[in-house]
């Protein structure tokens, strides 16, 4: 539970000093003040102490963060991926994968971001023939909107999902490919409901205090009588 406390947090981006690439800052590449890039494993500031993976779970750190980048371009065409890794007990760990997509200039949205932050917590079982993999996913959404028919309108929120399944792991069913499955199906499940969850929520609230129709039927009688009101007080 305490690995799922943190994970509201818009996520910022950085470059990597070694390799050029840009990463995502949260609290799970986070030592102090410093920053572990994904691309090269080292800190920015540098320190001398700051927590890495160990050489075998950096190996898969580094197939997670090539997969999950495919992943990123296939999905949303563009944006930030990384992947961070860090040991549980015994051999158990757990995972943060990070997306940030930033979009500008659209026909309907002037500025927007989403940003996608999945934990997982993978626990072993049969002697490491199996795992059960616990899955938090949280997505971030941001949207300001700028059009003369709706003014100026700022949509946000955030959705969070938990899912947990156990799979058996050979040569077929990595961790890699637990994983992913479970937080590519989680992920899309939030996309596709994303537009009935907030869009027309938000939609419904507002018609709910302003109706869209021109108004009531006594409207064009009300306003006739203001009018002649308003003239009757000039005069």
């Amino acid at each position: 539970d305490e690995l799922l406390q943190r994970v509201a947090q818009p996520l910022e981006e950085a470059k990597c000093k070694d390799t050029g690439r840009a990463y995502l800052l949260c609290d799970y590449n986070r030592d102090g003040d410093s920053h572990r890039s994904p691309w090269s494993n080292k800190y920015d500031p540098p320190i001398d102490d700051g927590f890495v993976p160990s050489e075998k779970l950096r190996r898969l750190e580094v197939e997670a963060n090539t997969l999950f980048d495919c992943y990123r371009e296939l999905y949303f065409e563009g944006g930030t991926s990384s992947v961070y890794l860090w040991e549980l007990d015994g051999d158990d760990f757990a995972g943060c994968f990070l997306i940030k997509k930033k979009v500008s200039g659209h026909e309907f949205v002037t500025e927007g971001c989403w940003d996608s932050i999945h934990v997982v917590e993978v626990n072993l079982e049969d002697n490491g023939k199996a795992a059960n993999y616990k899955l938090t996913t949280t997505v971030i959404l941001t949207m300001d909107v700028q059009k003369e028919s709706v003014g100026d309108t700022n949509l946000s929120g955030t959705l969070t999902r938990t899912a947990e399944k156990r799979s058996v792991i050979d040569a077929e069913h990595t961790h890699m490919h637990n994983m992913g499955t479970l937080i590519e199906d989680t992920e899309t499940d939030i996309r596709v409901n994303m537009d009935a969850l907030y869009i027309q929520k938000t939609r419904e609230v507002v018609n709910n205090i302003r109706s869209p129709q021109t108004g009531p039927s006594q409207g064009a009688a009300f306003t006739a009588s203001l009018n002649e009101a308003v003239k009757r007080h000039a005069r």
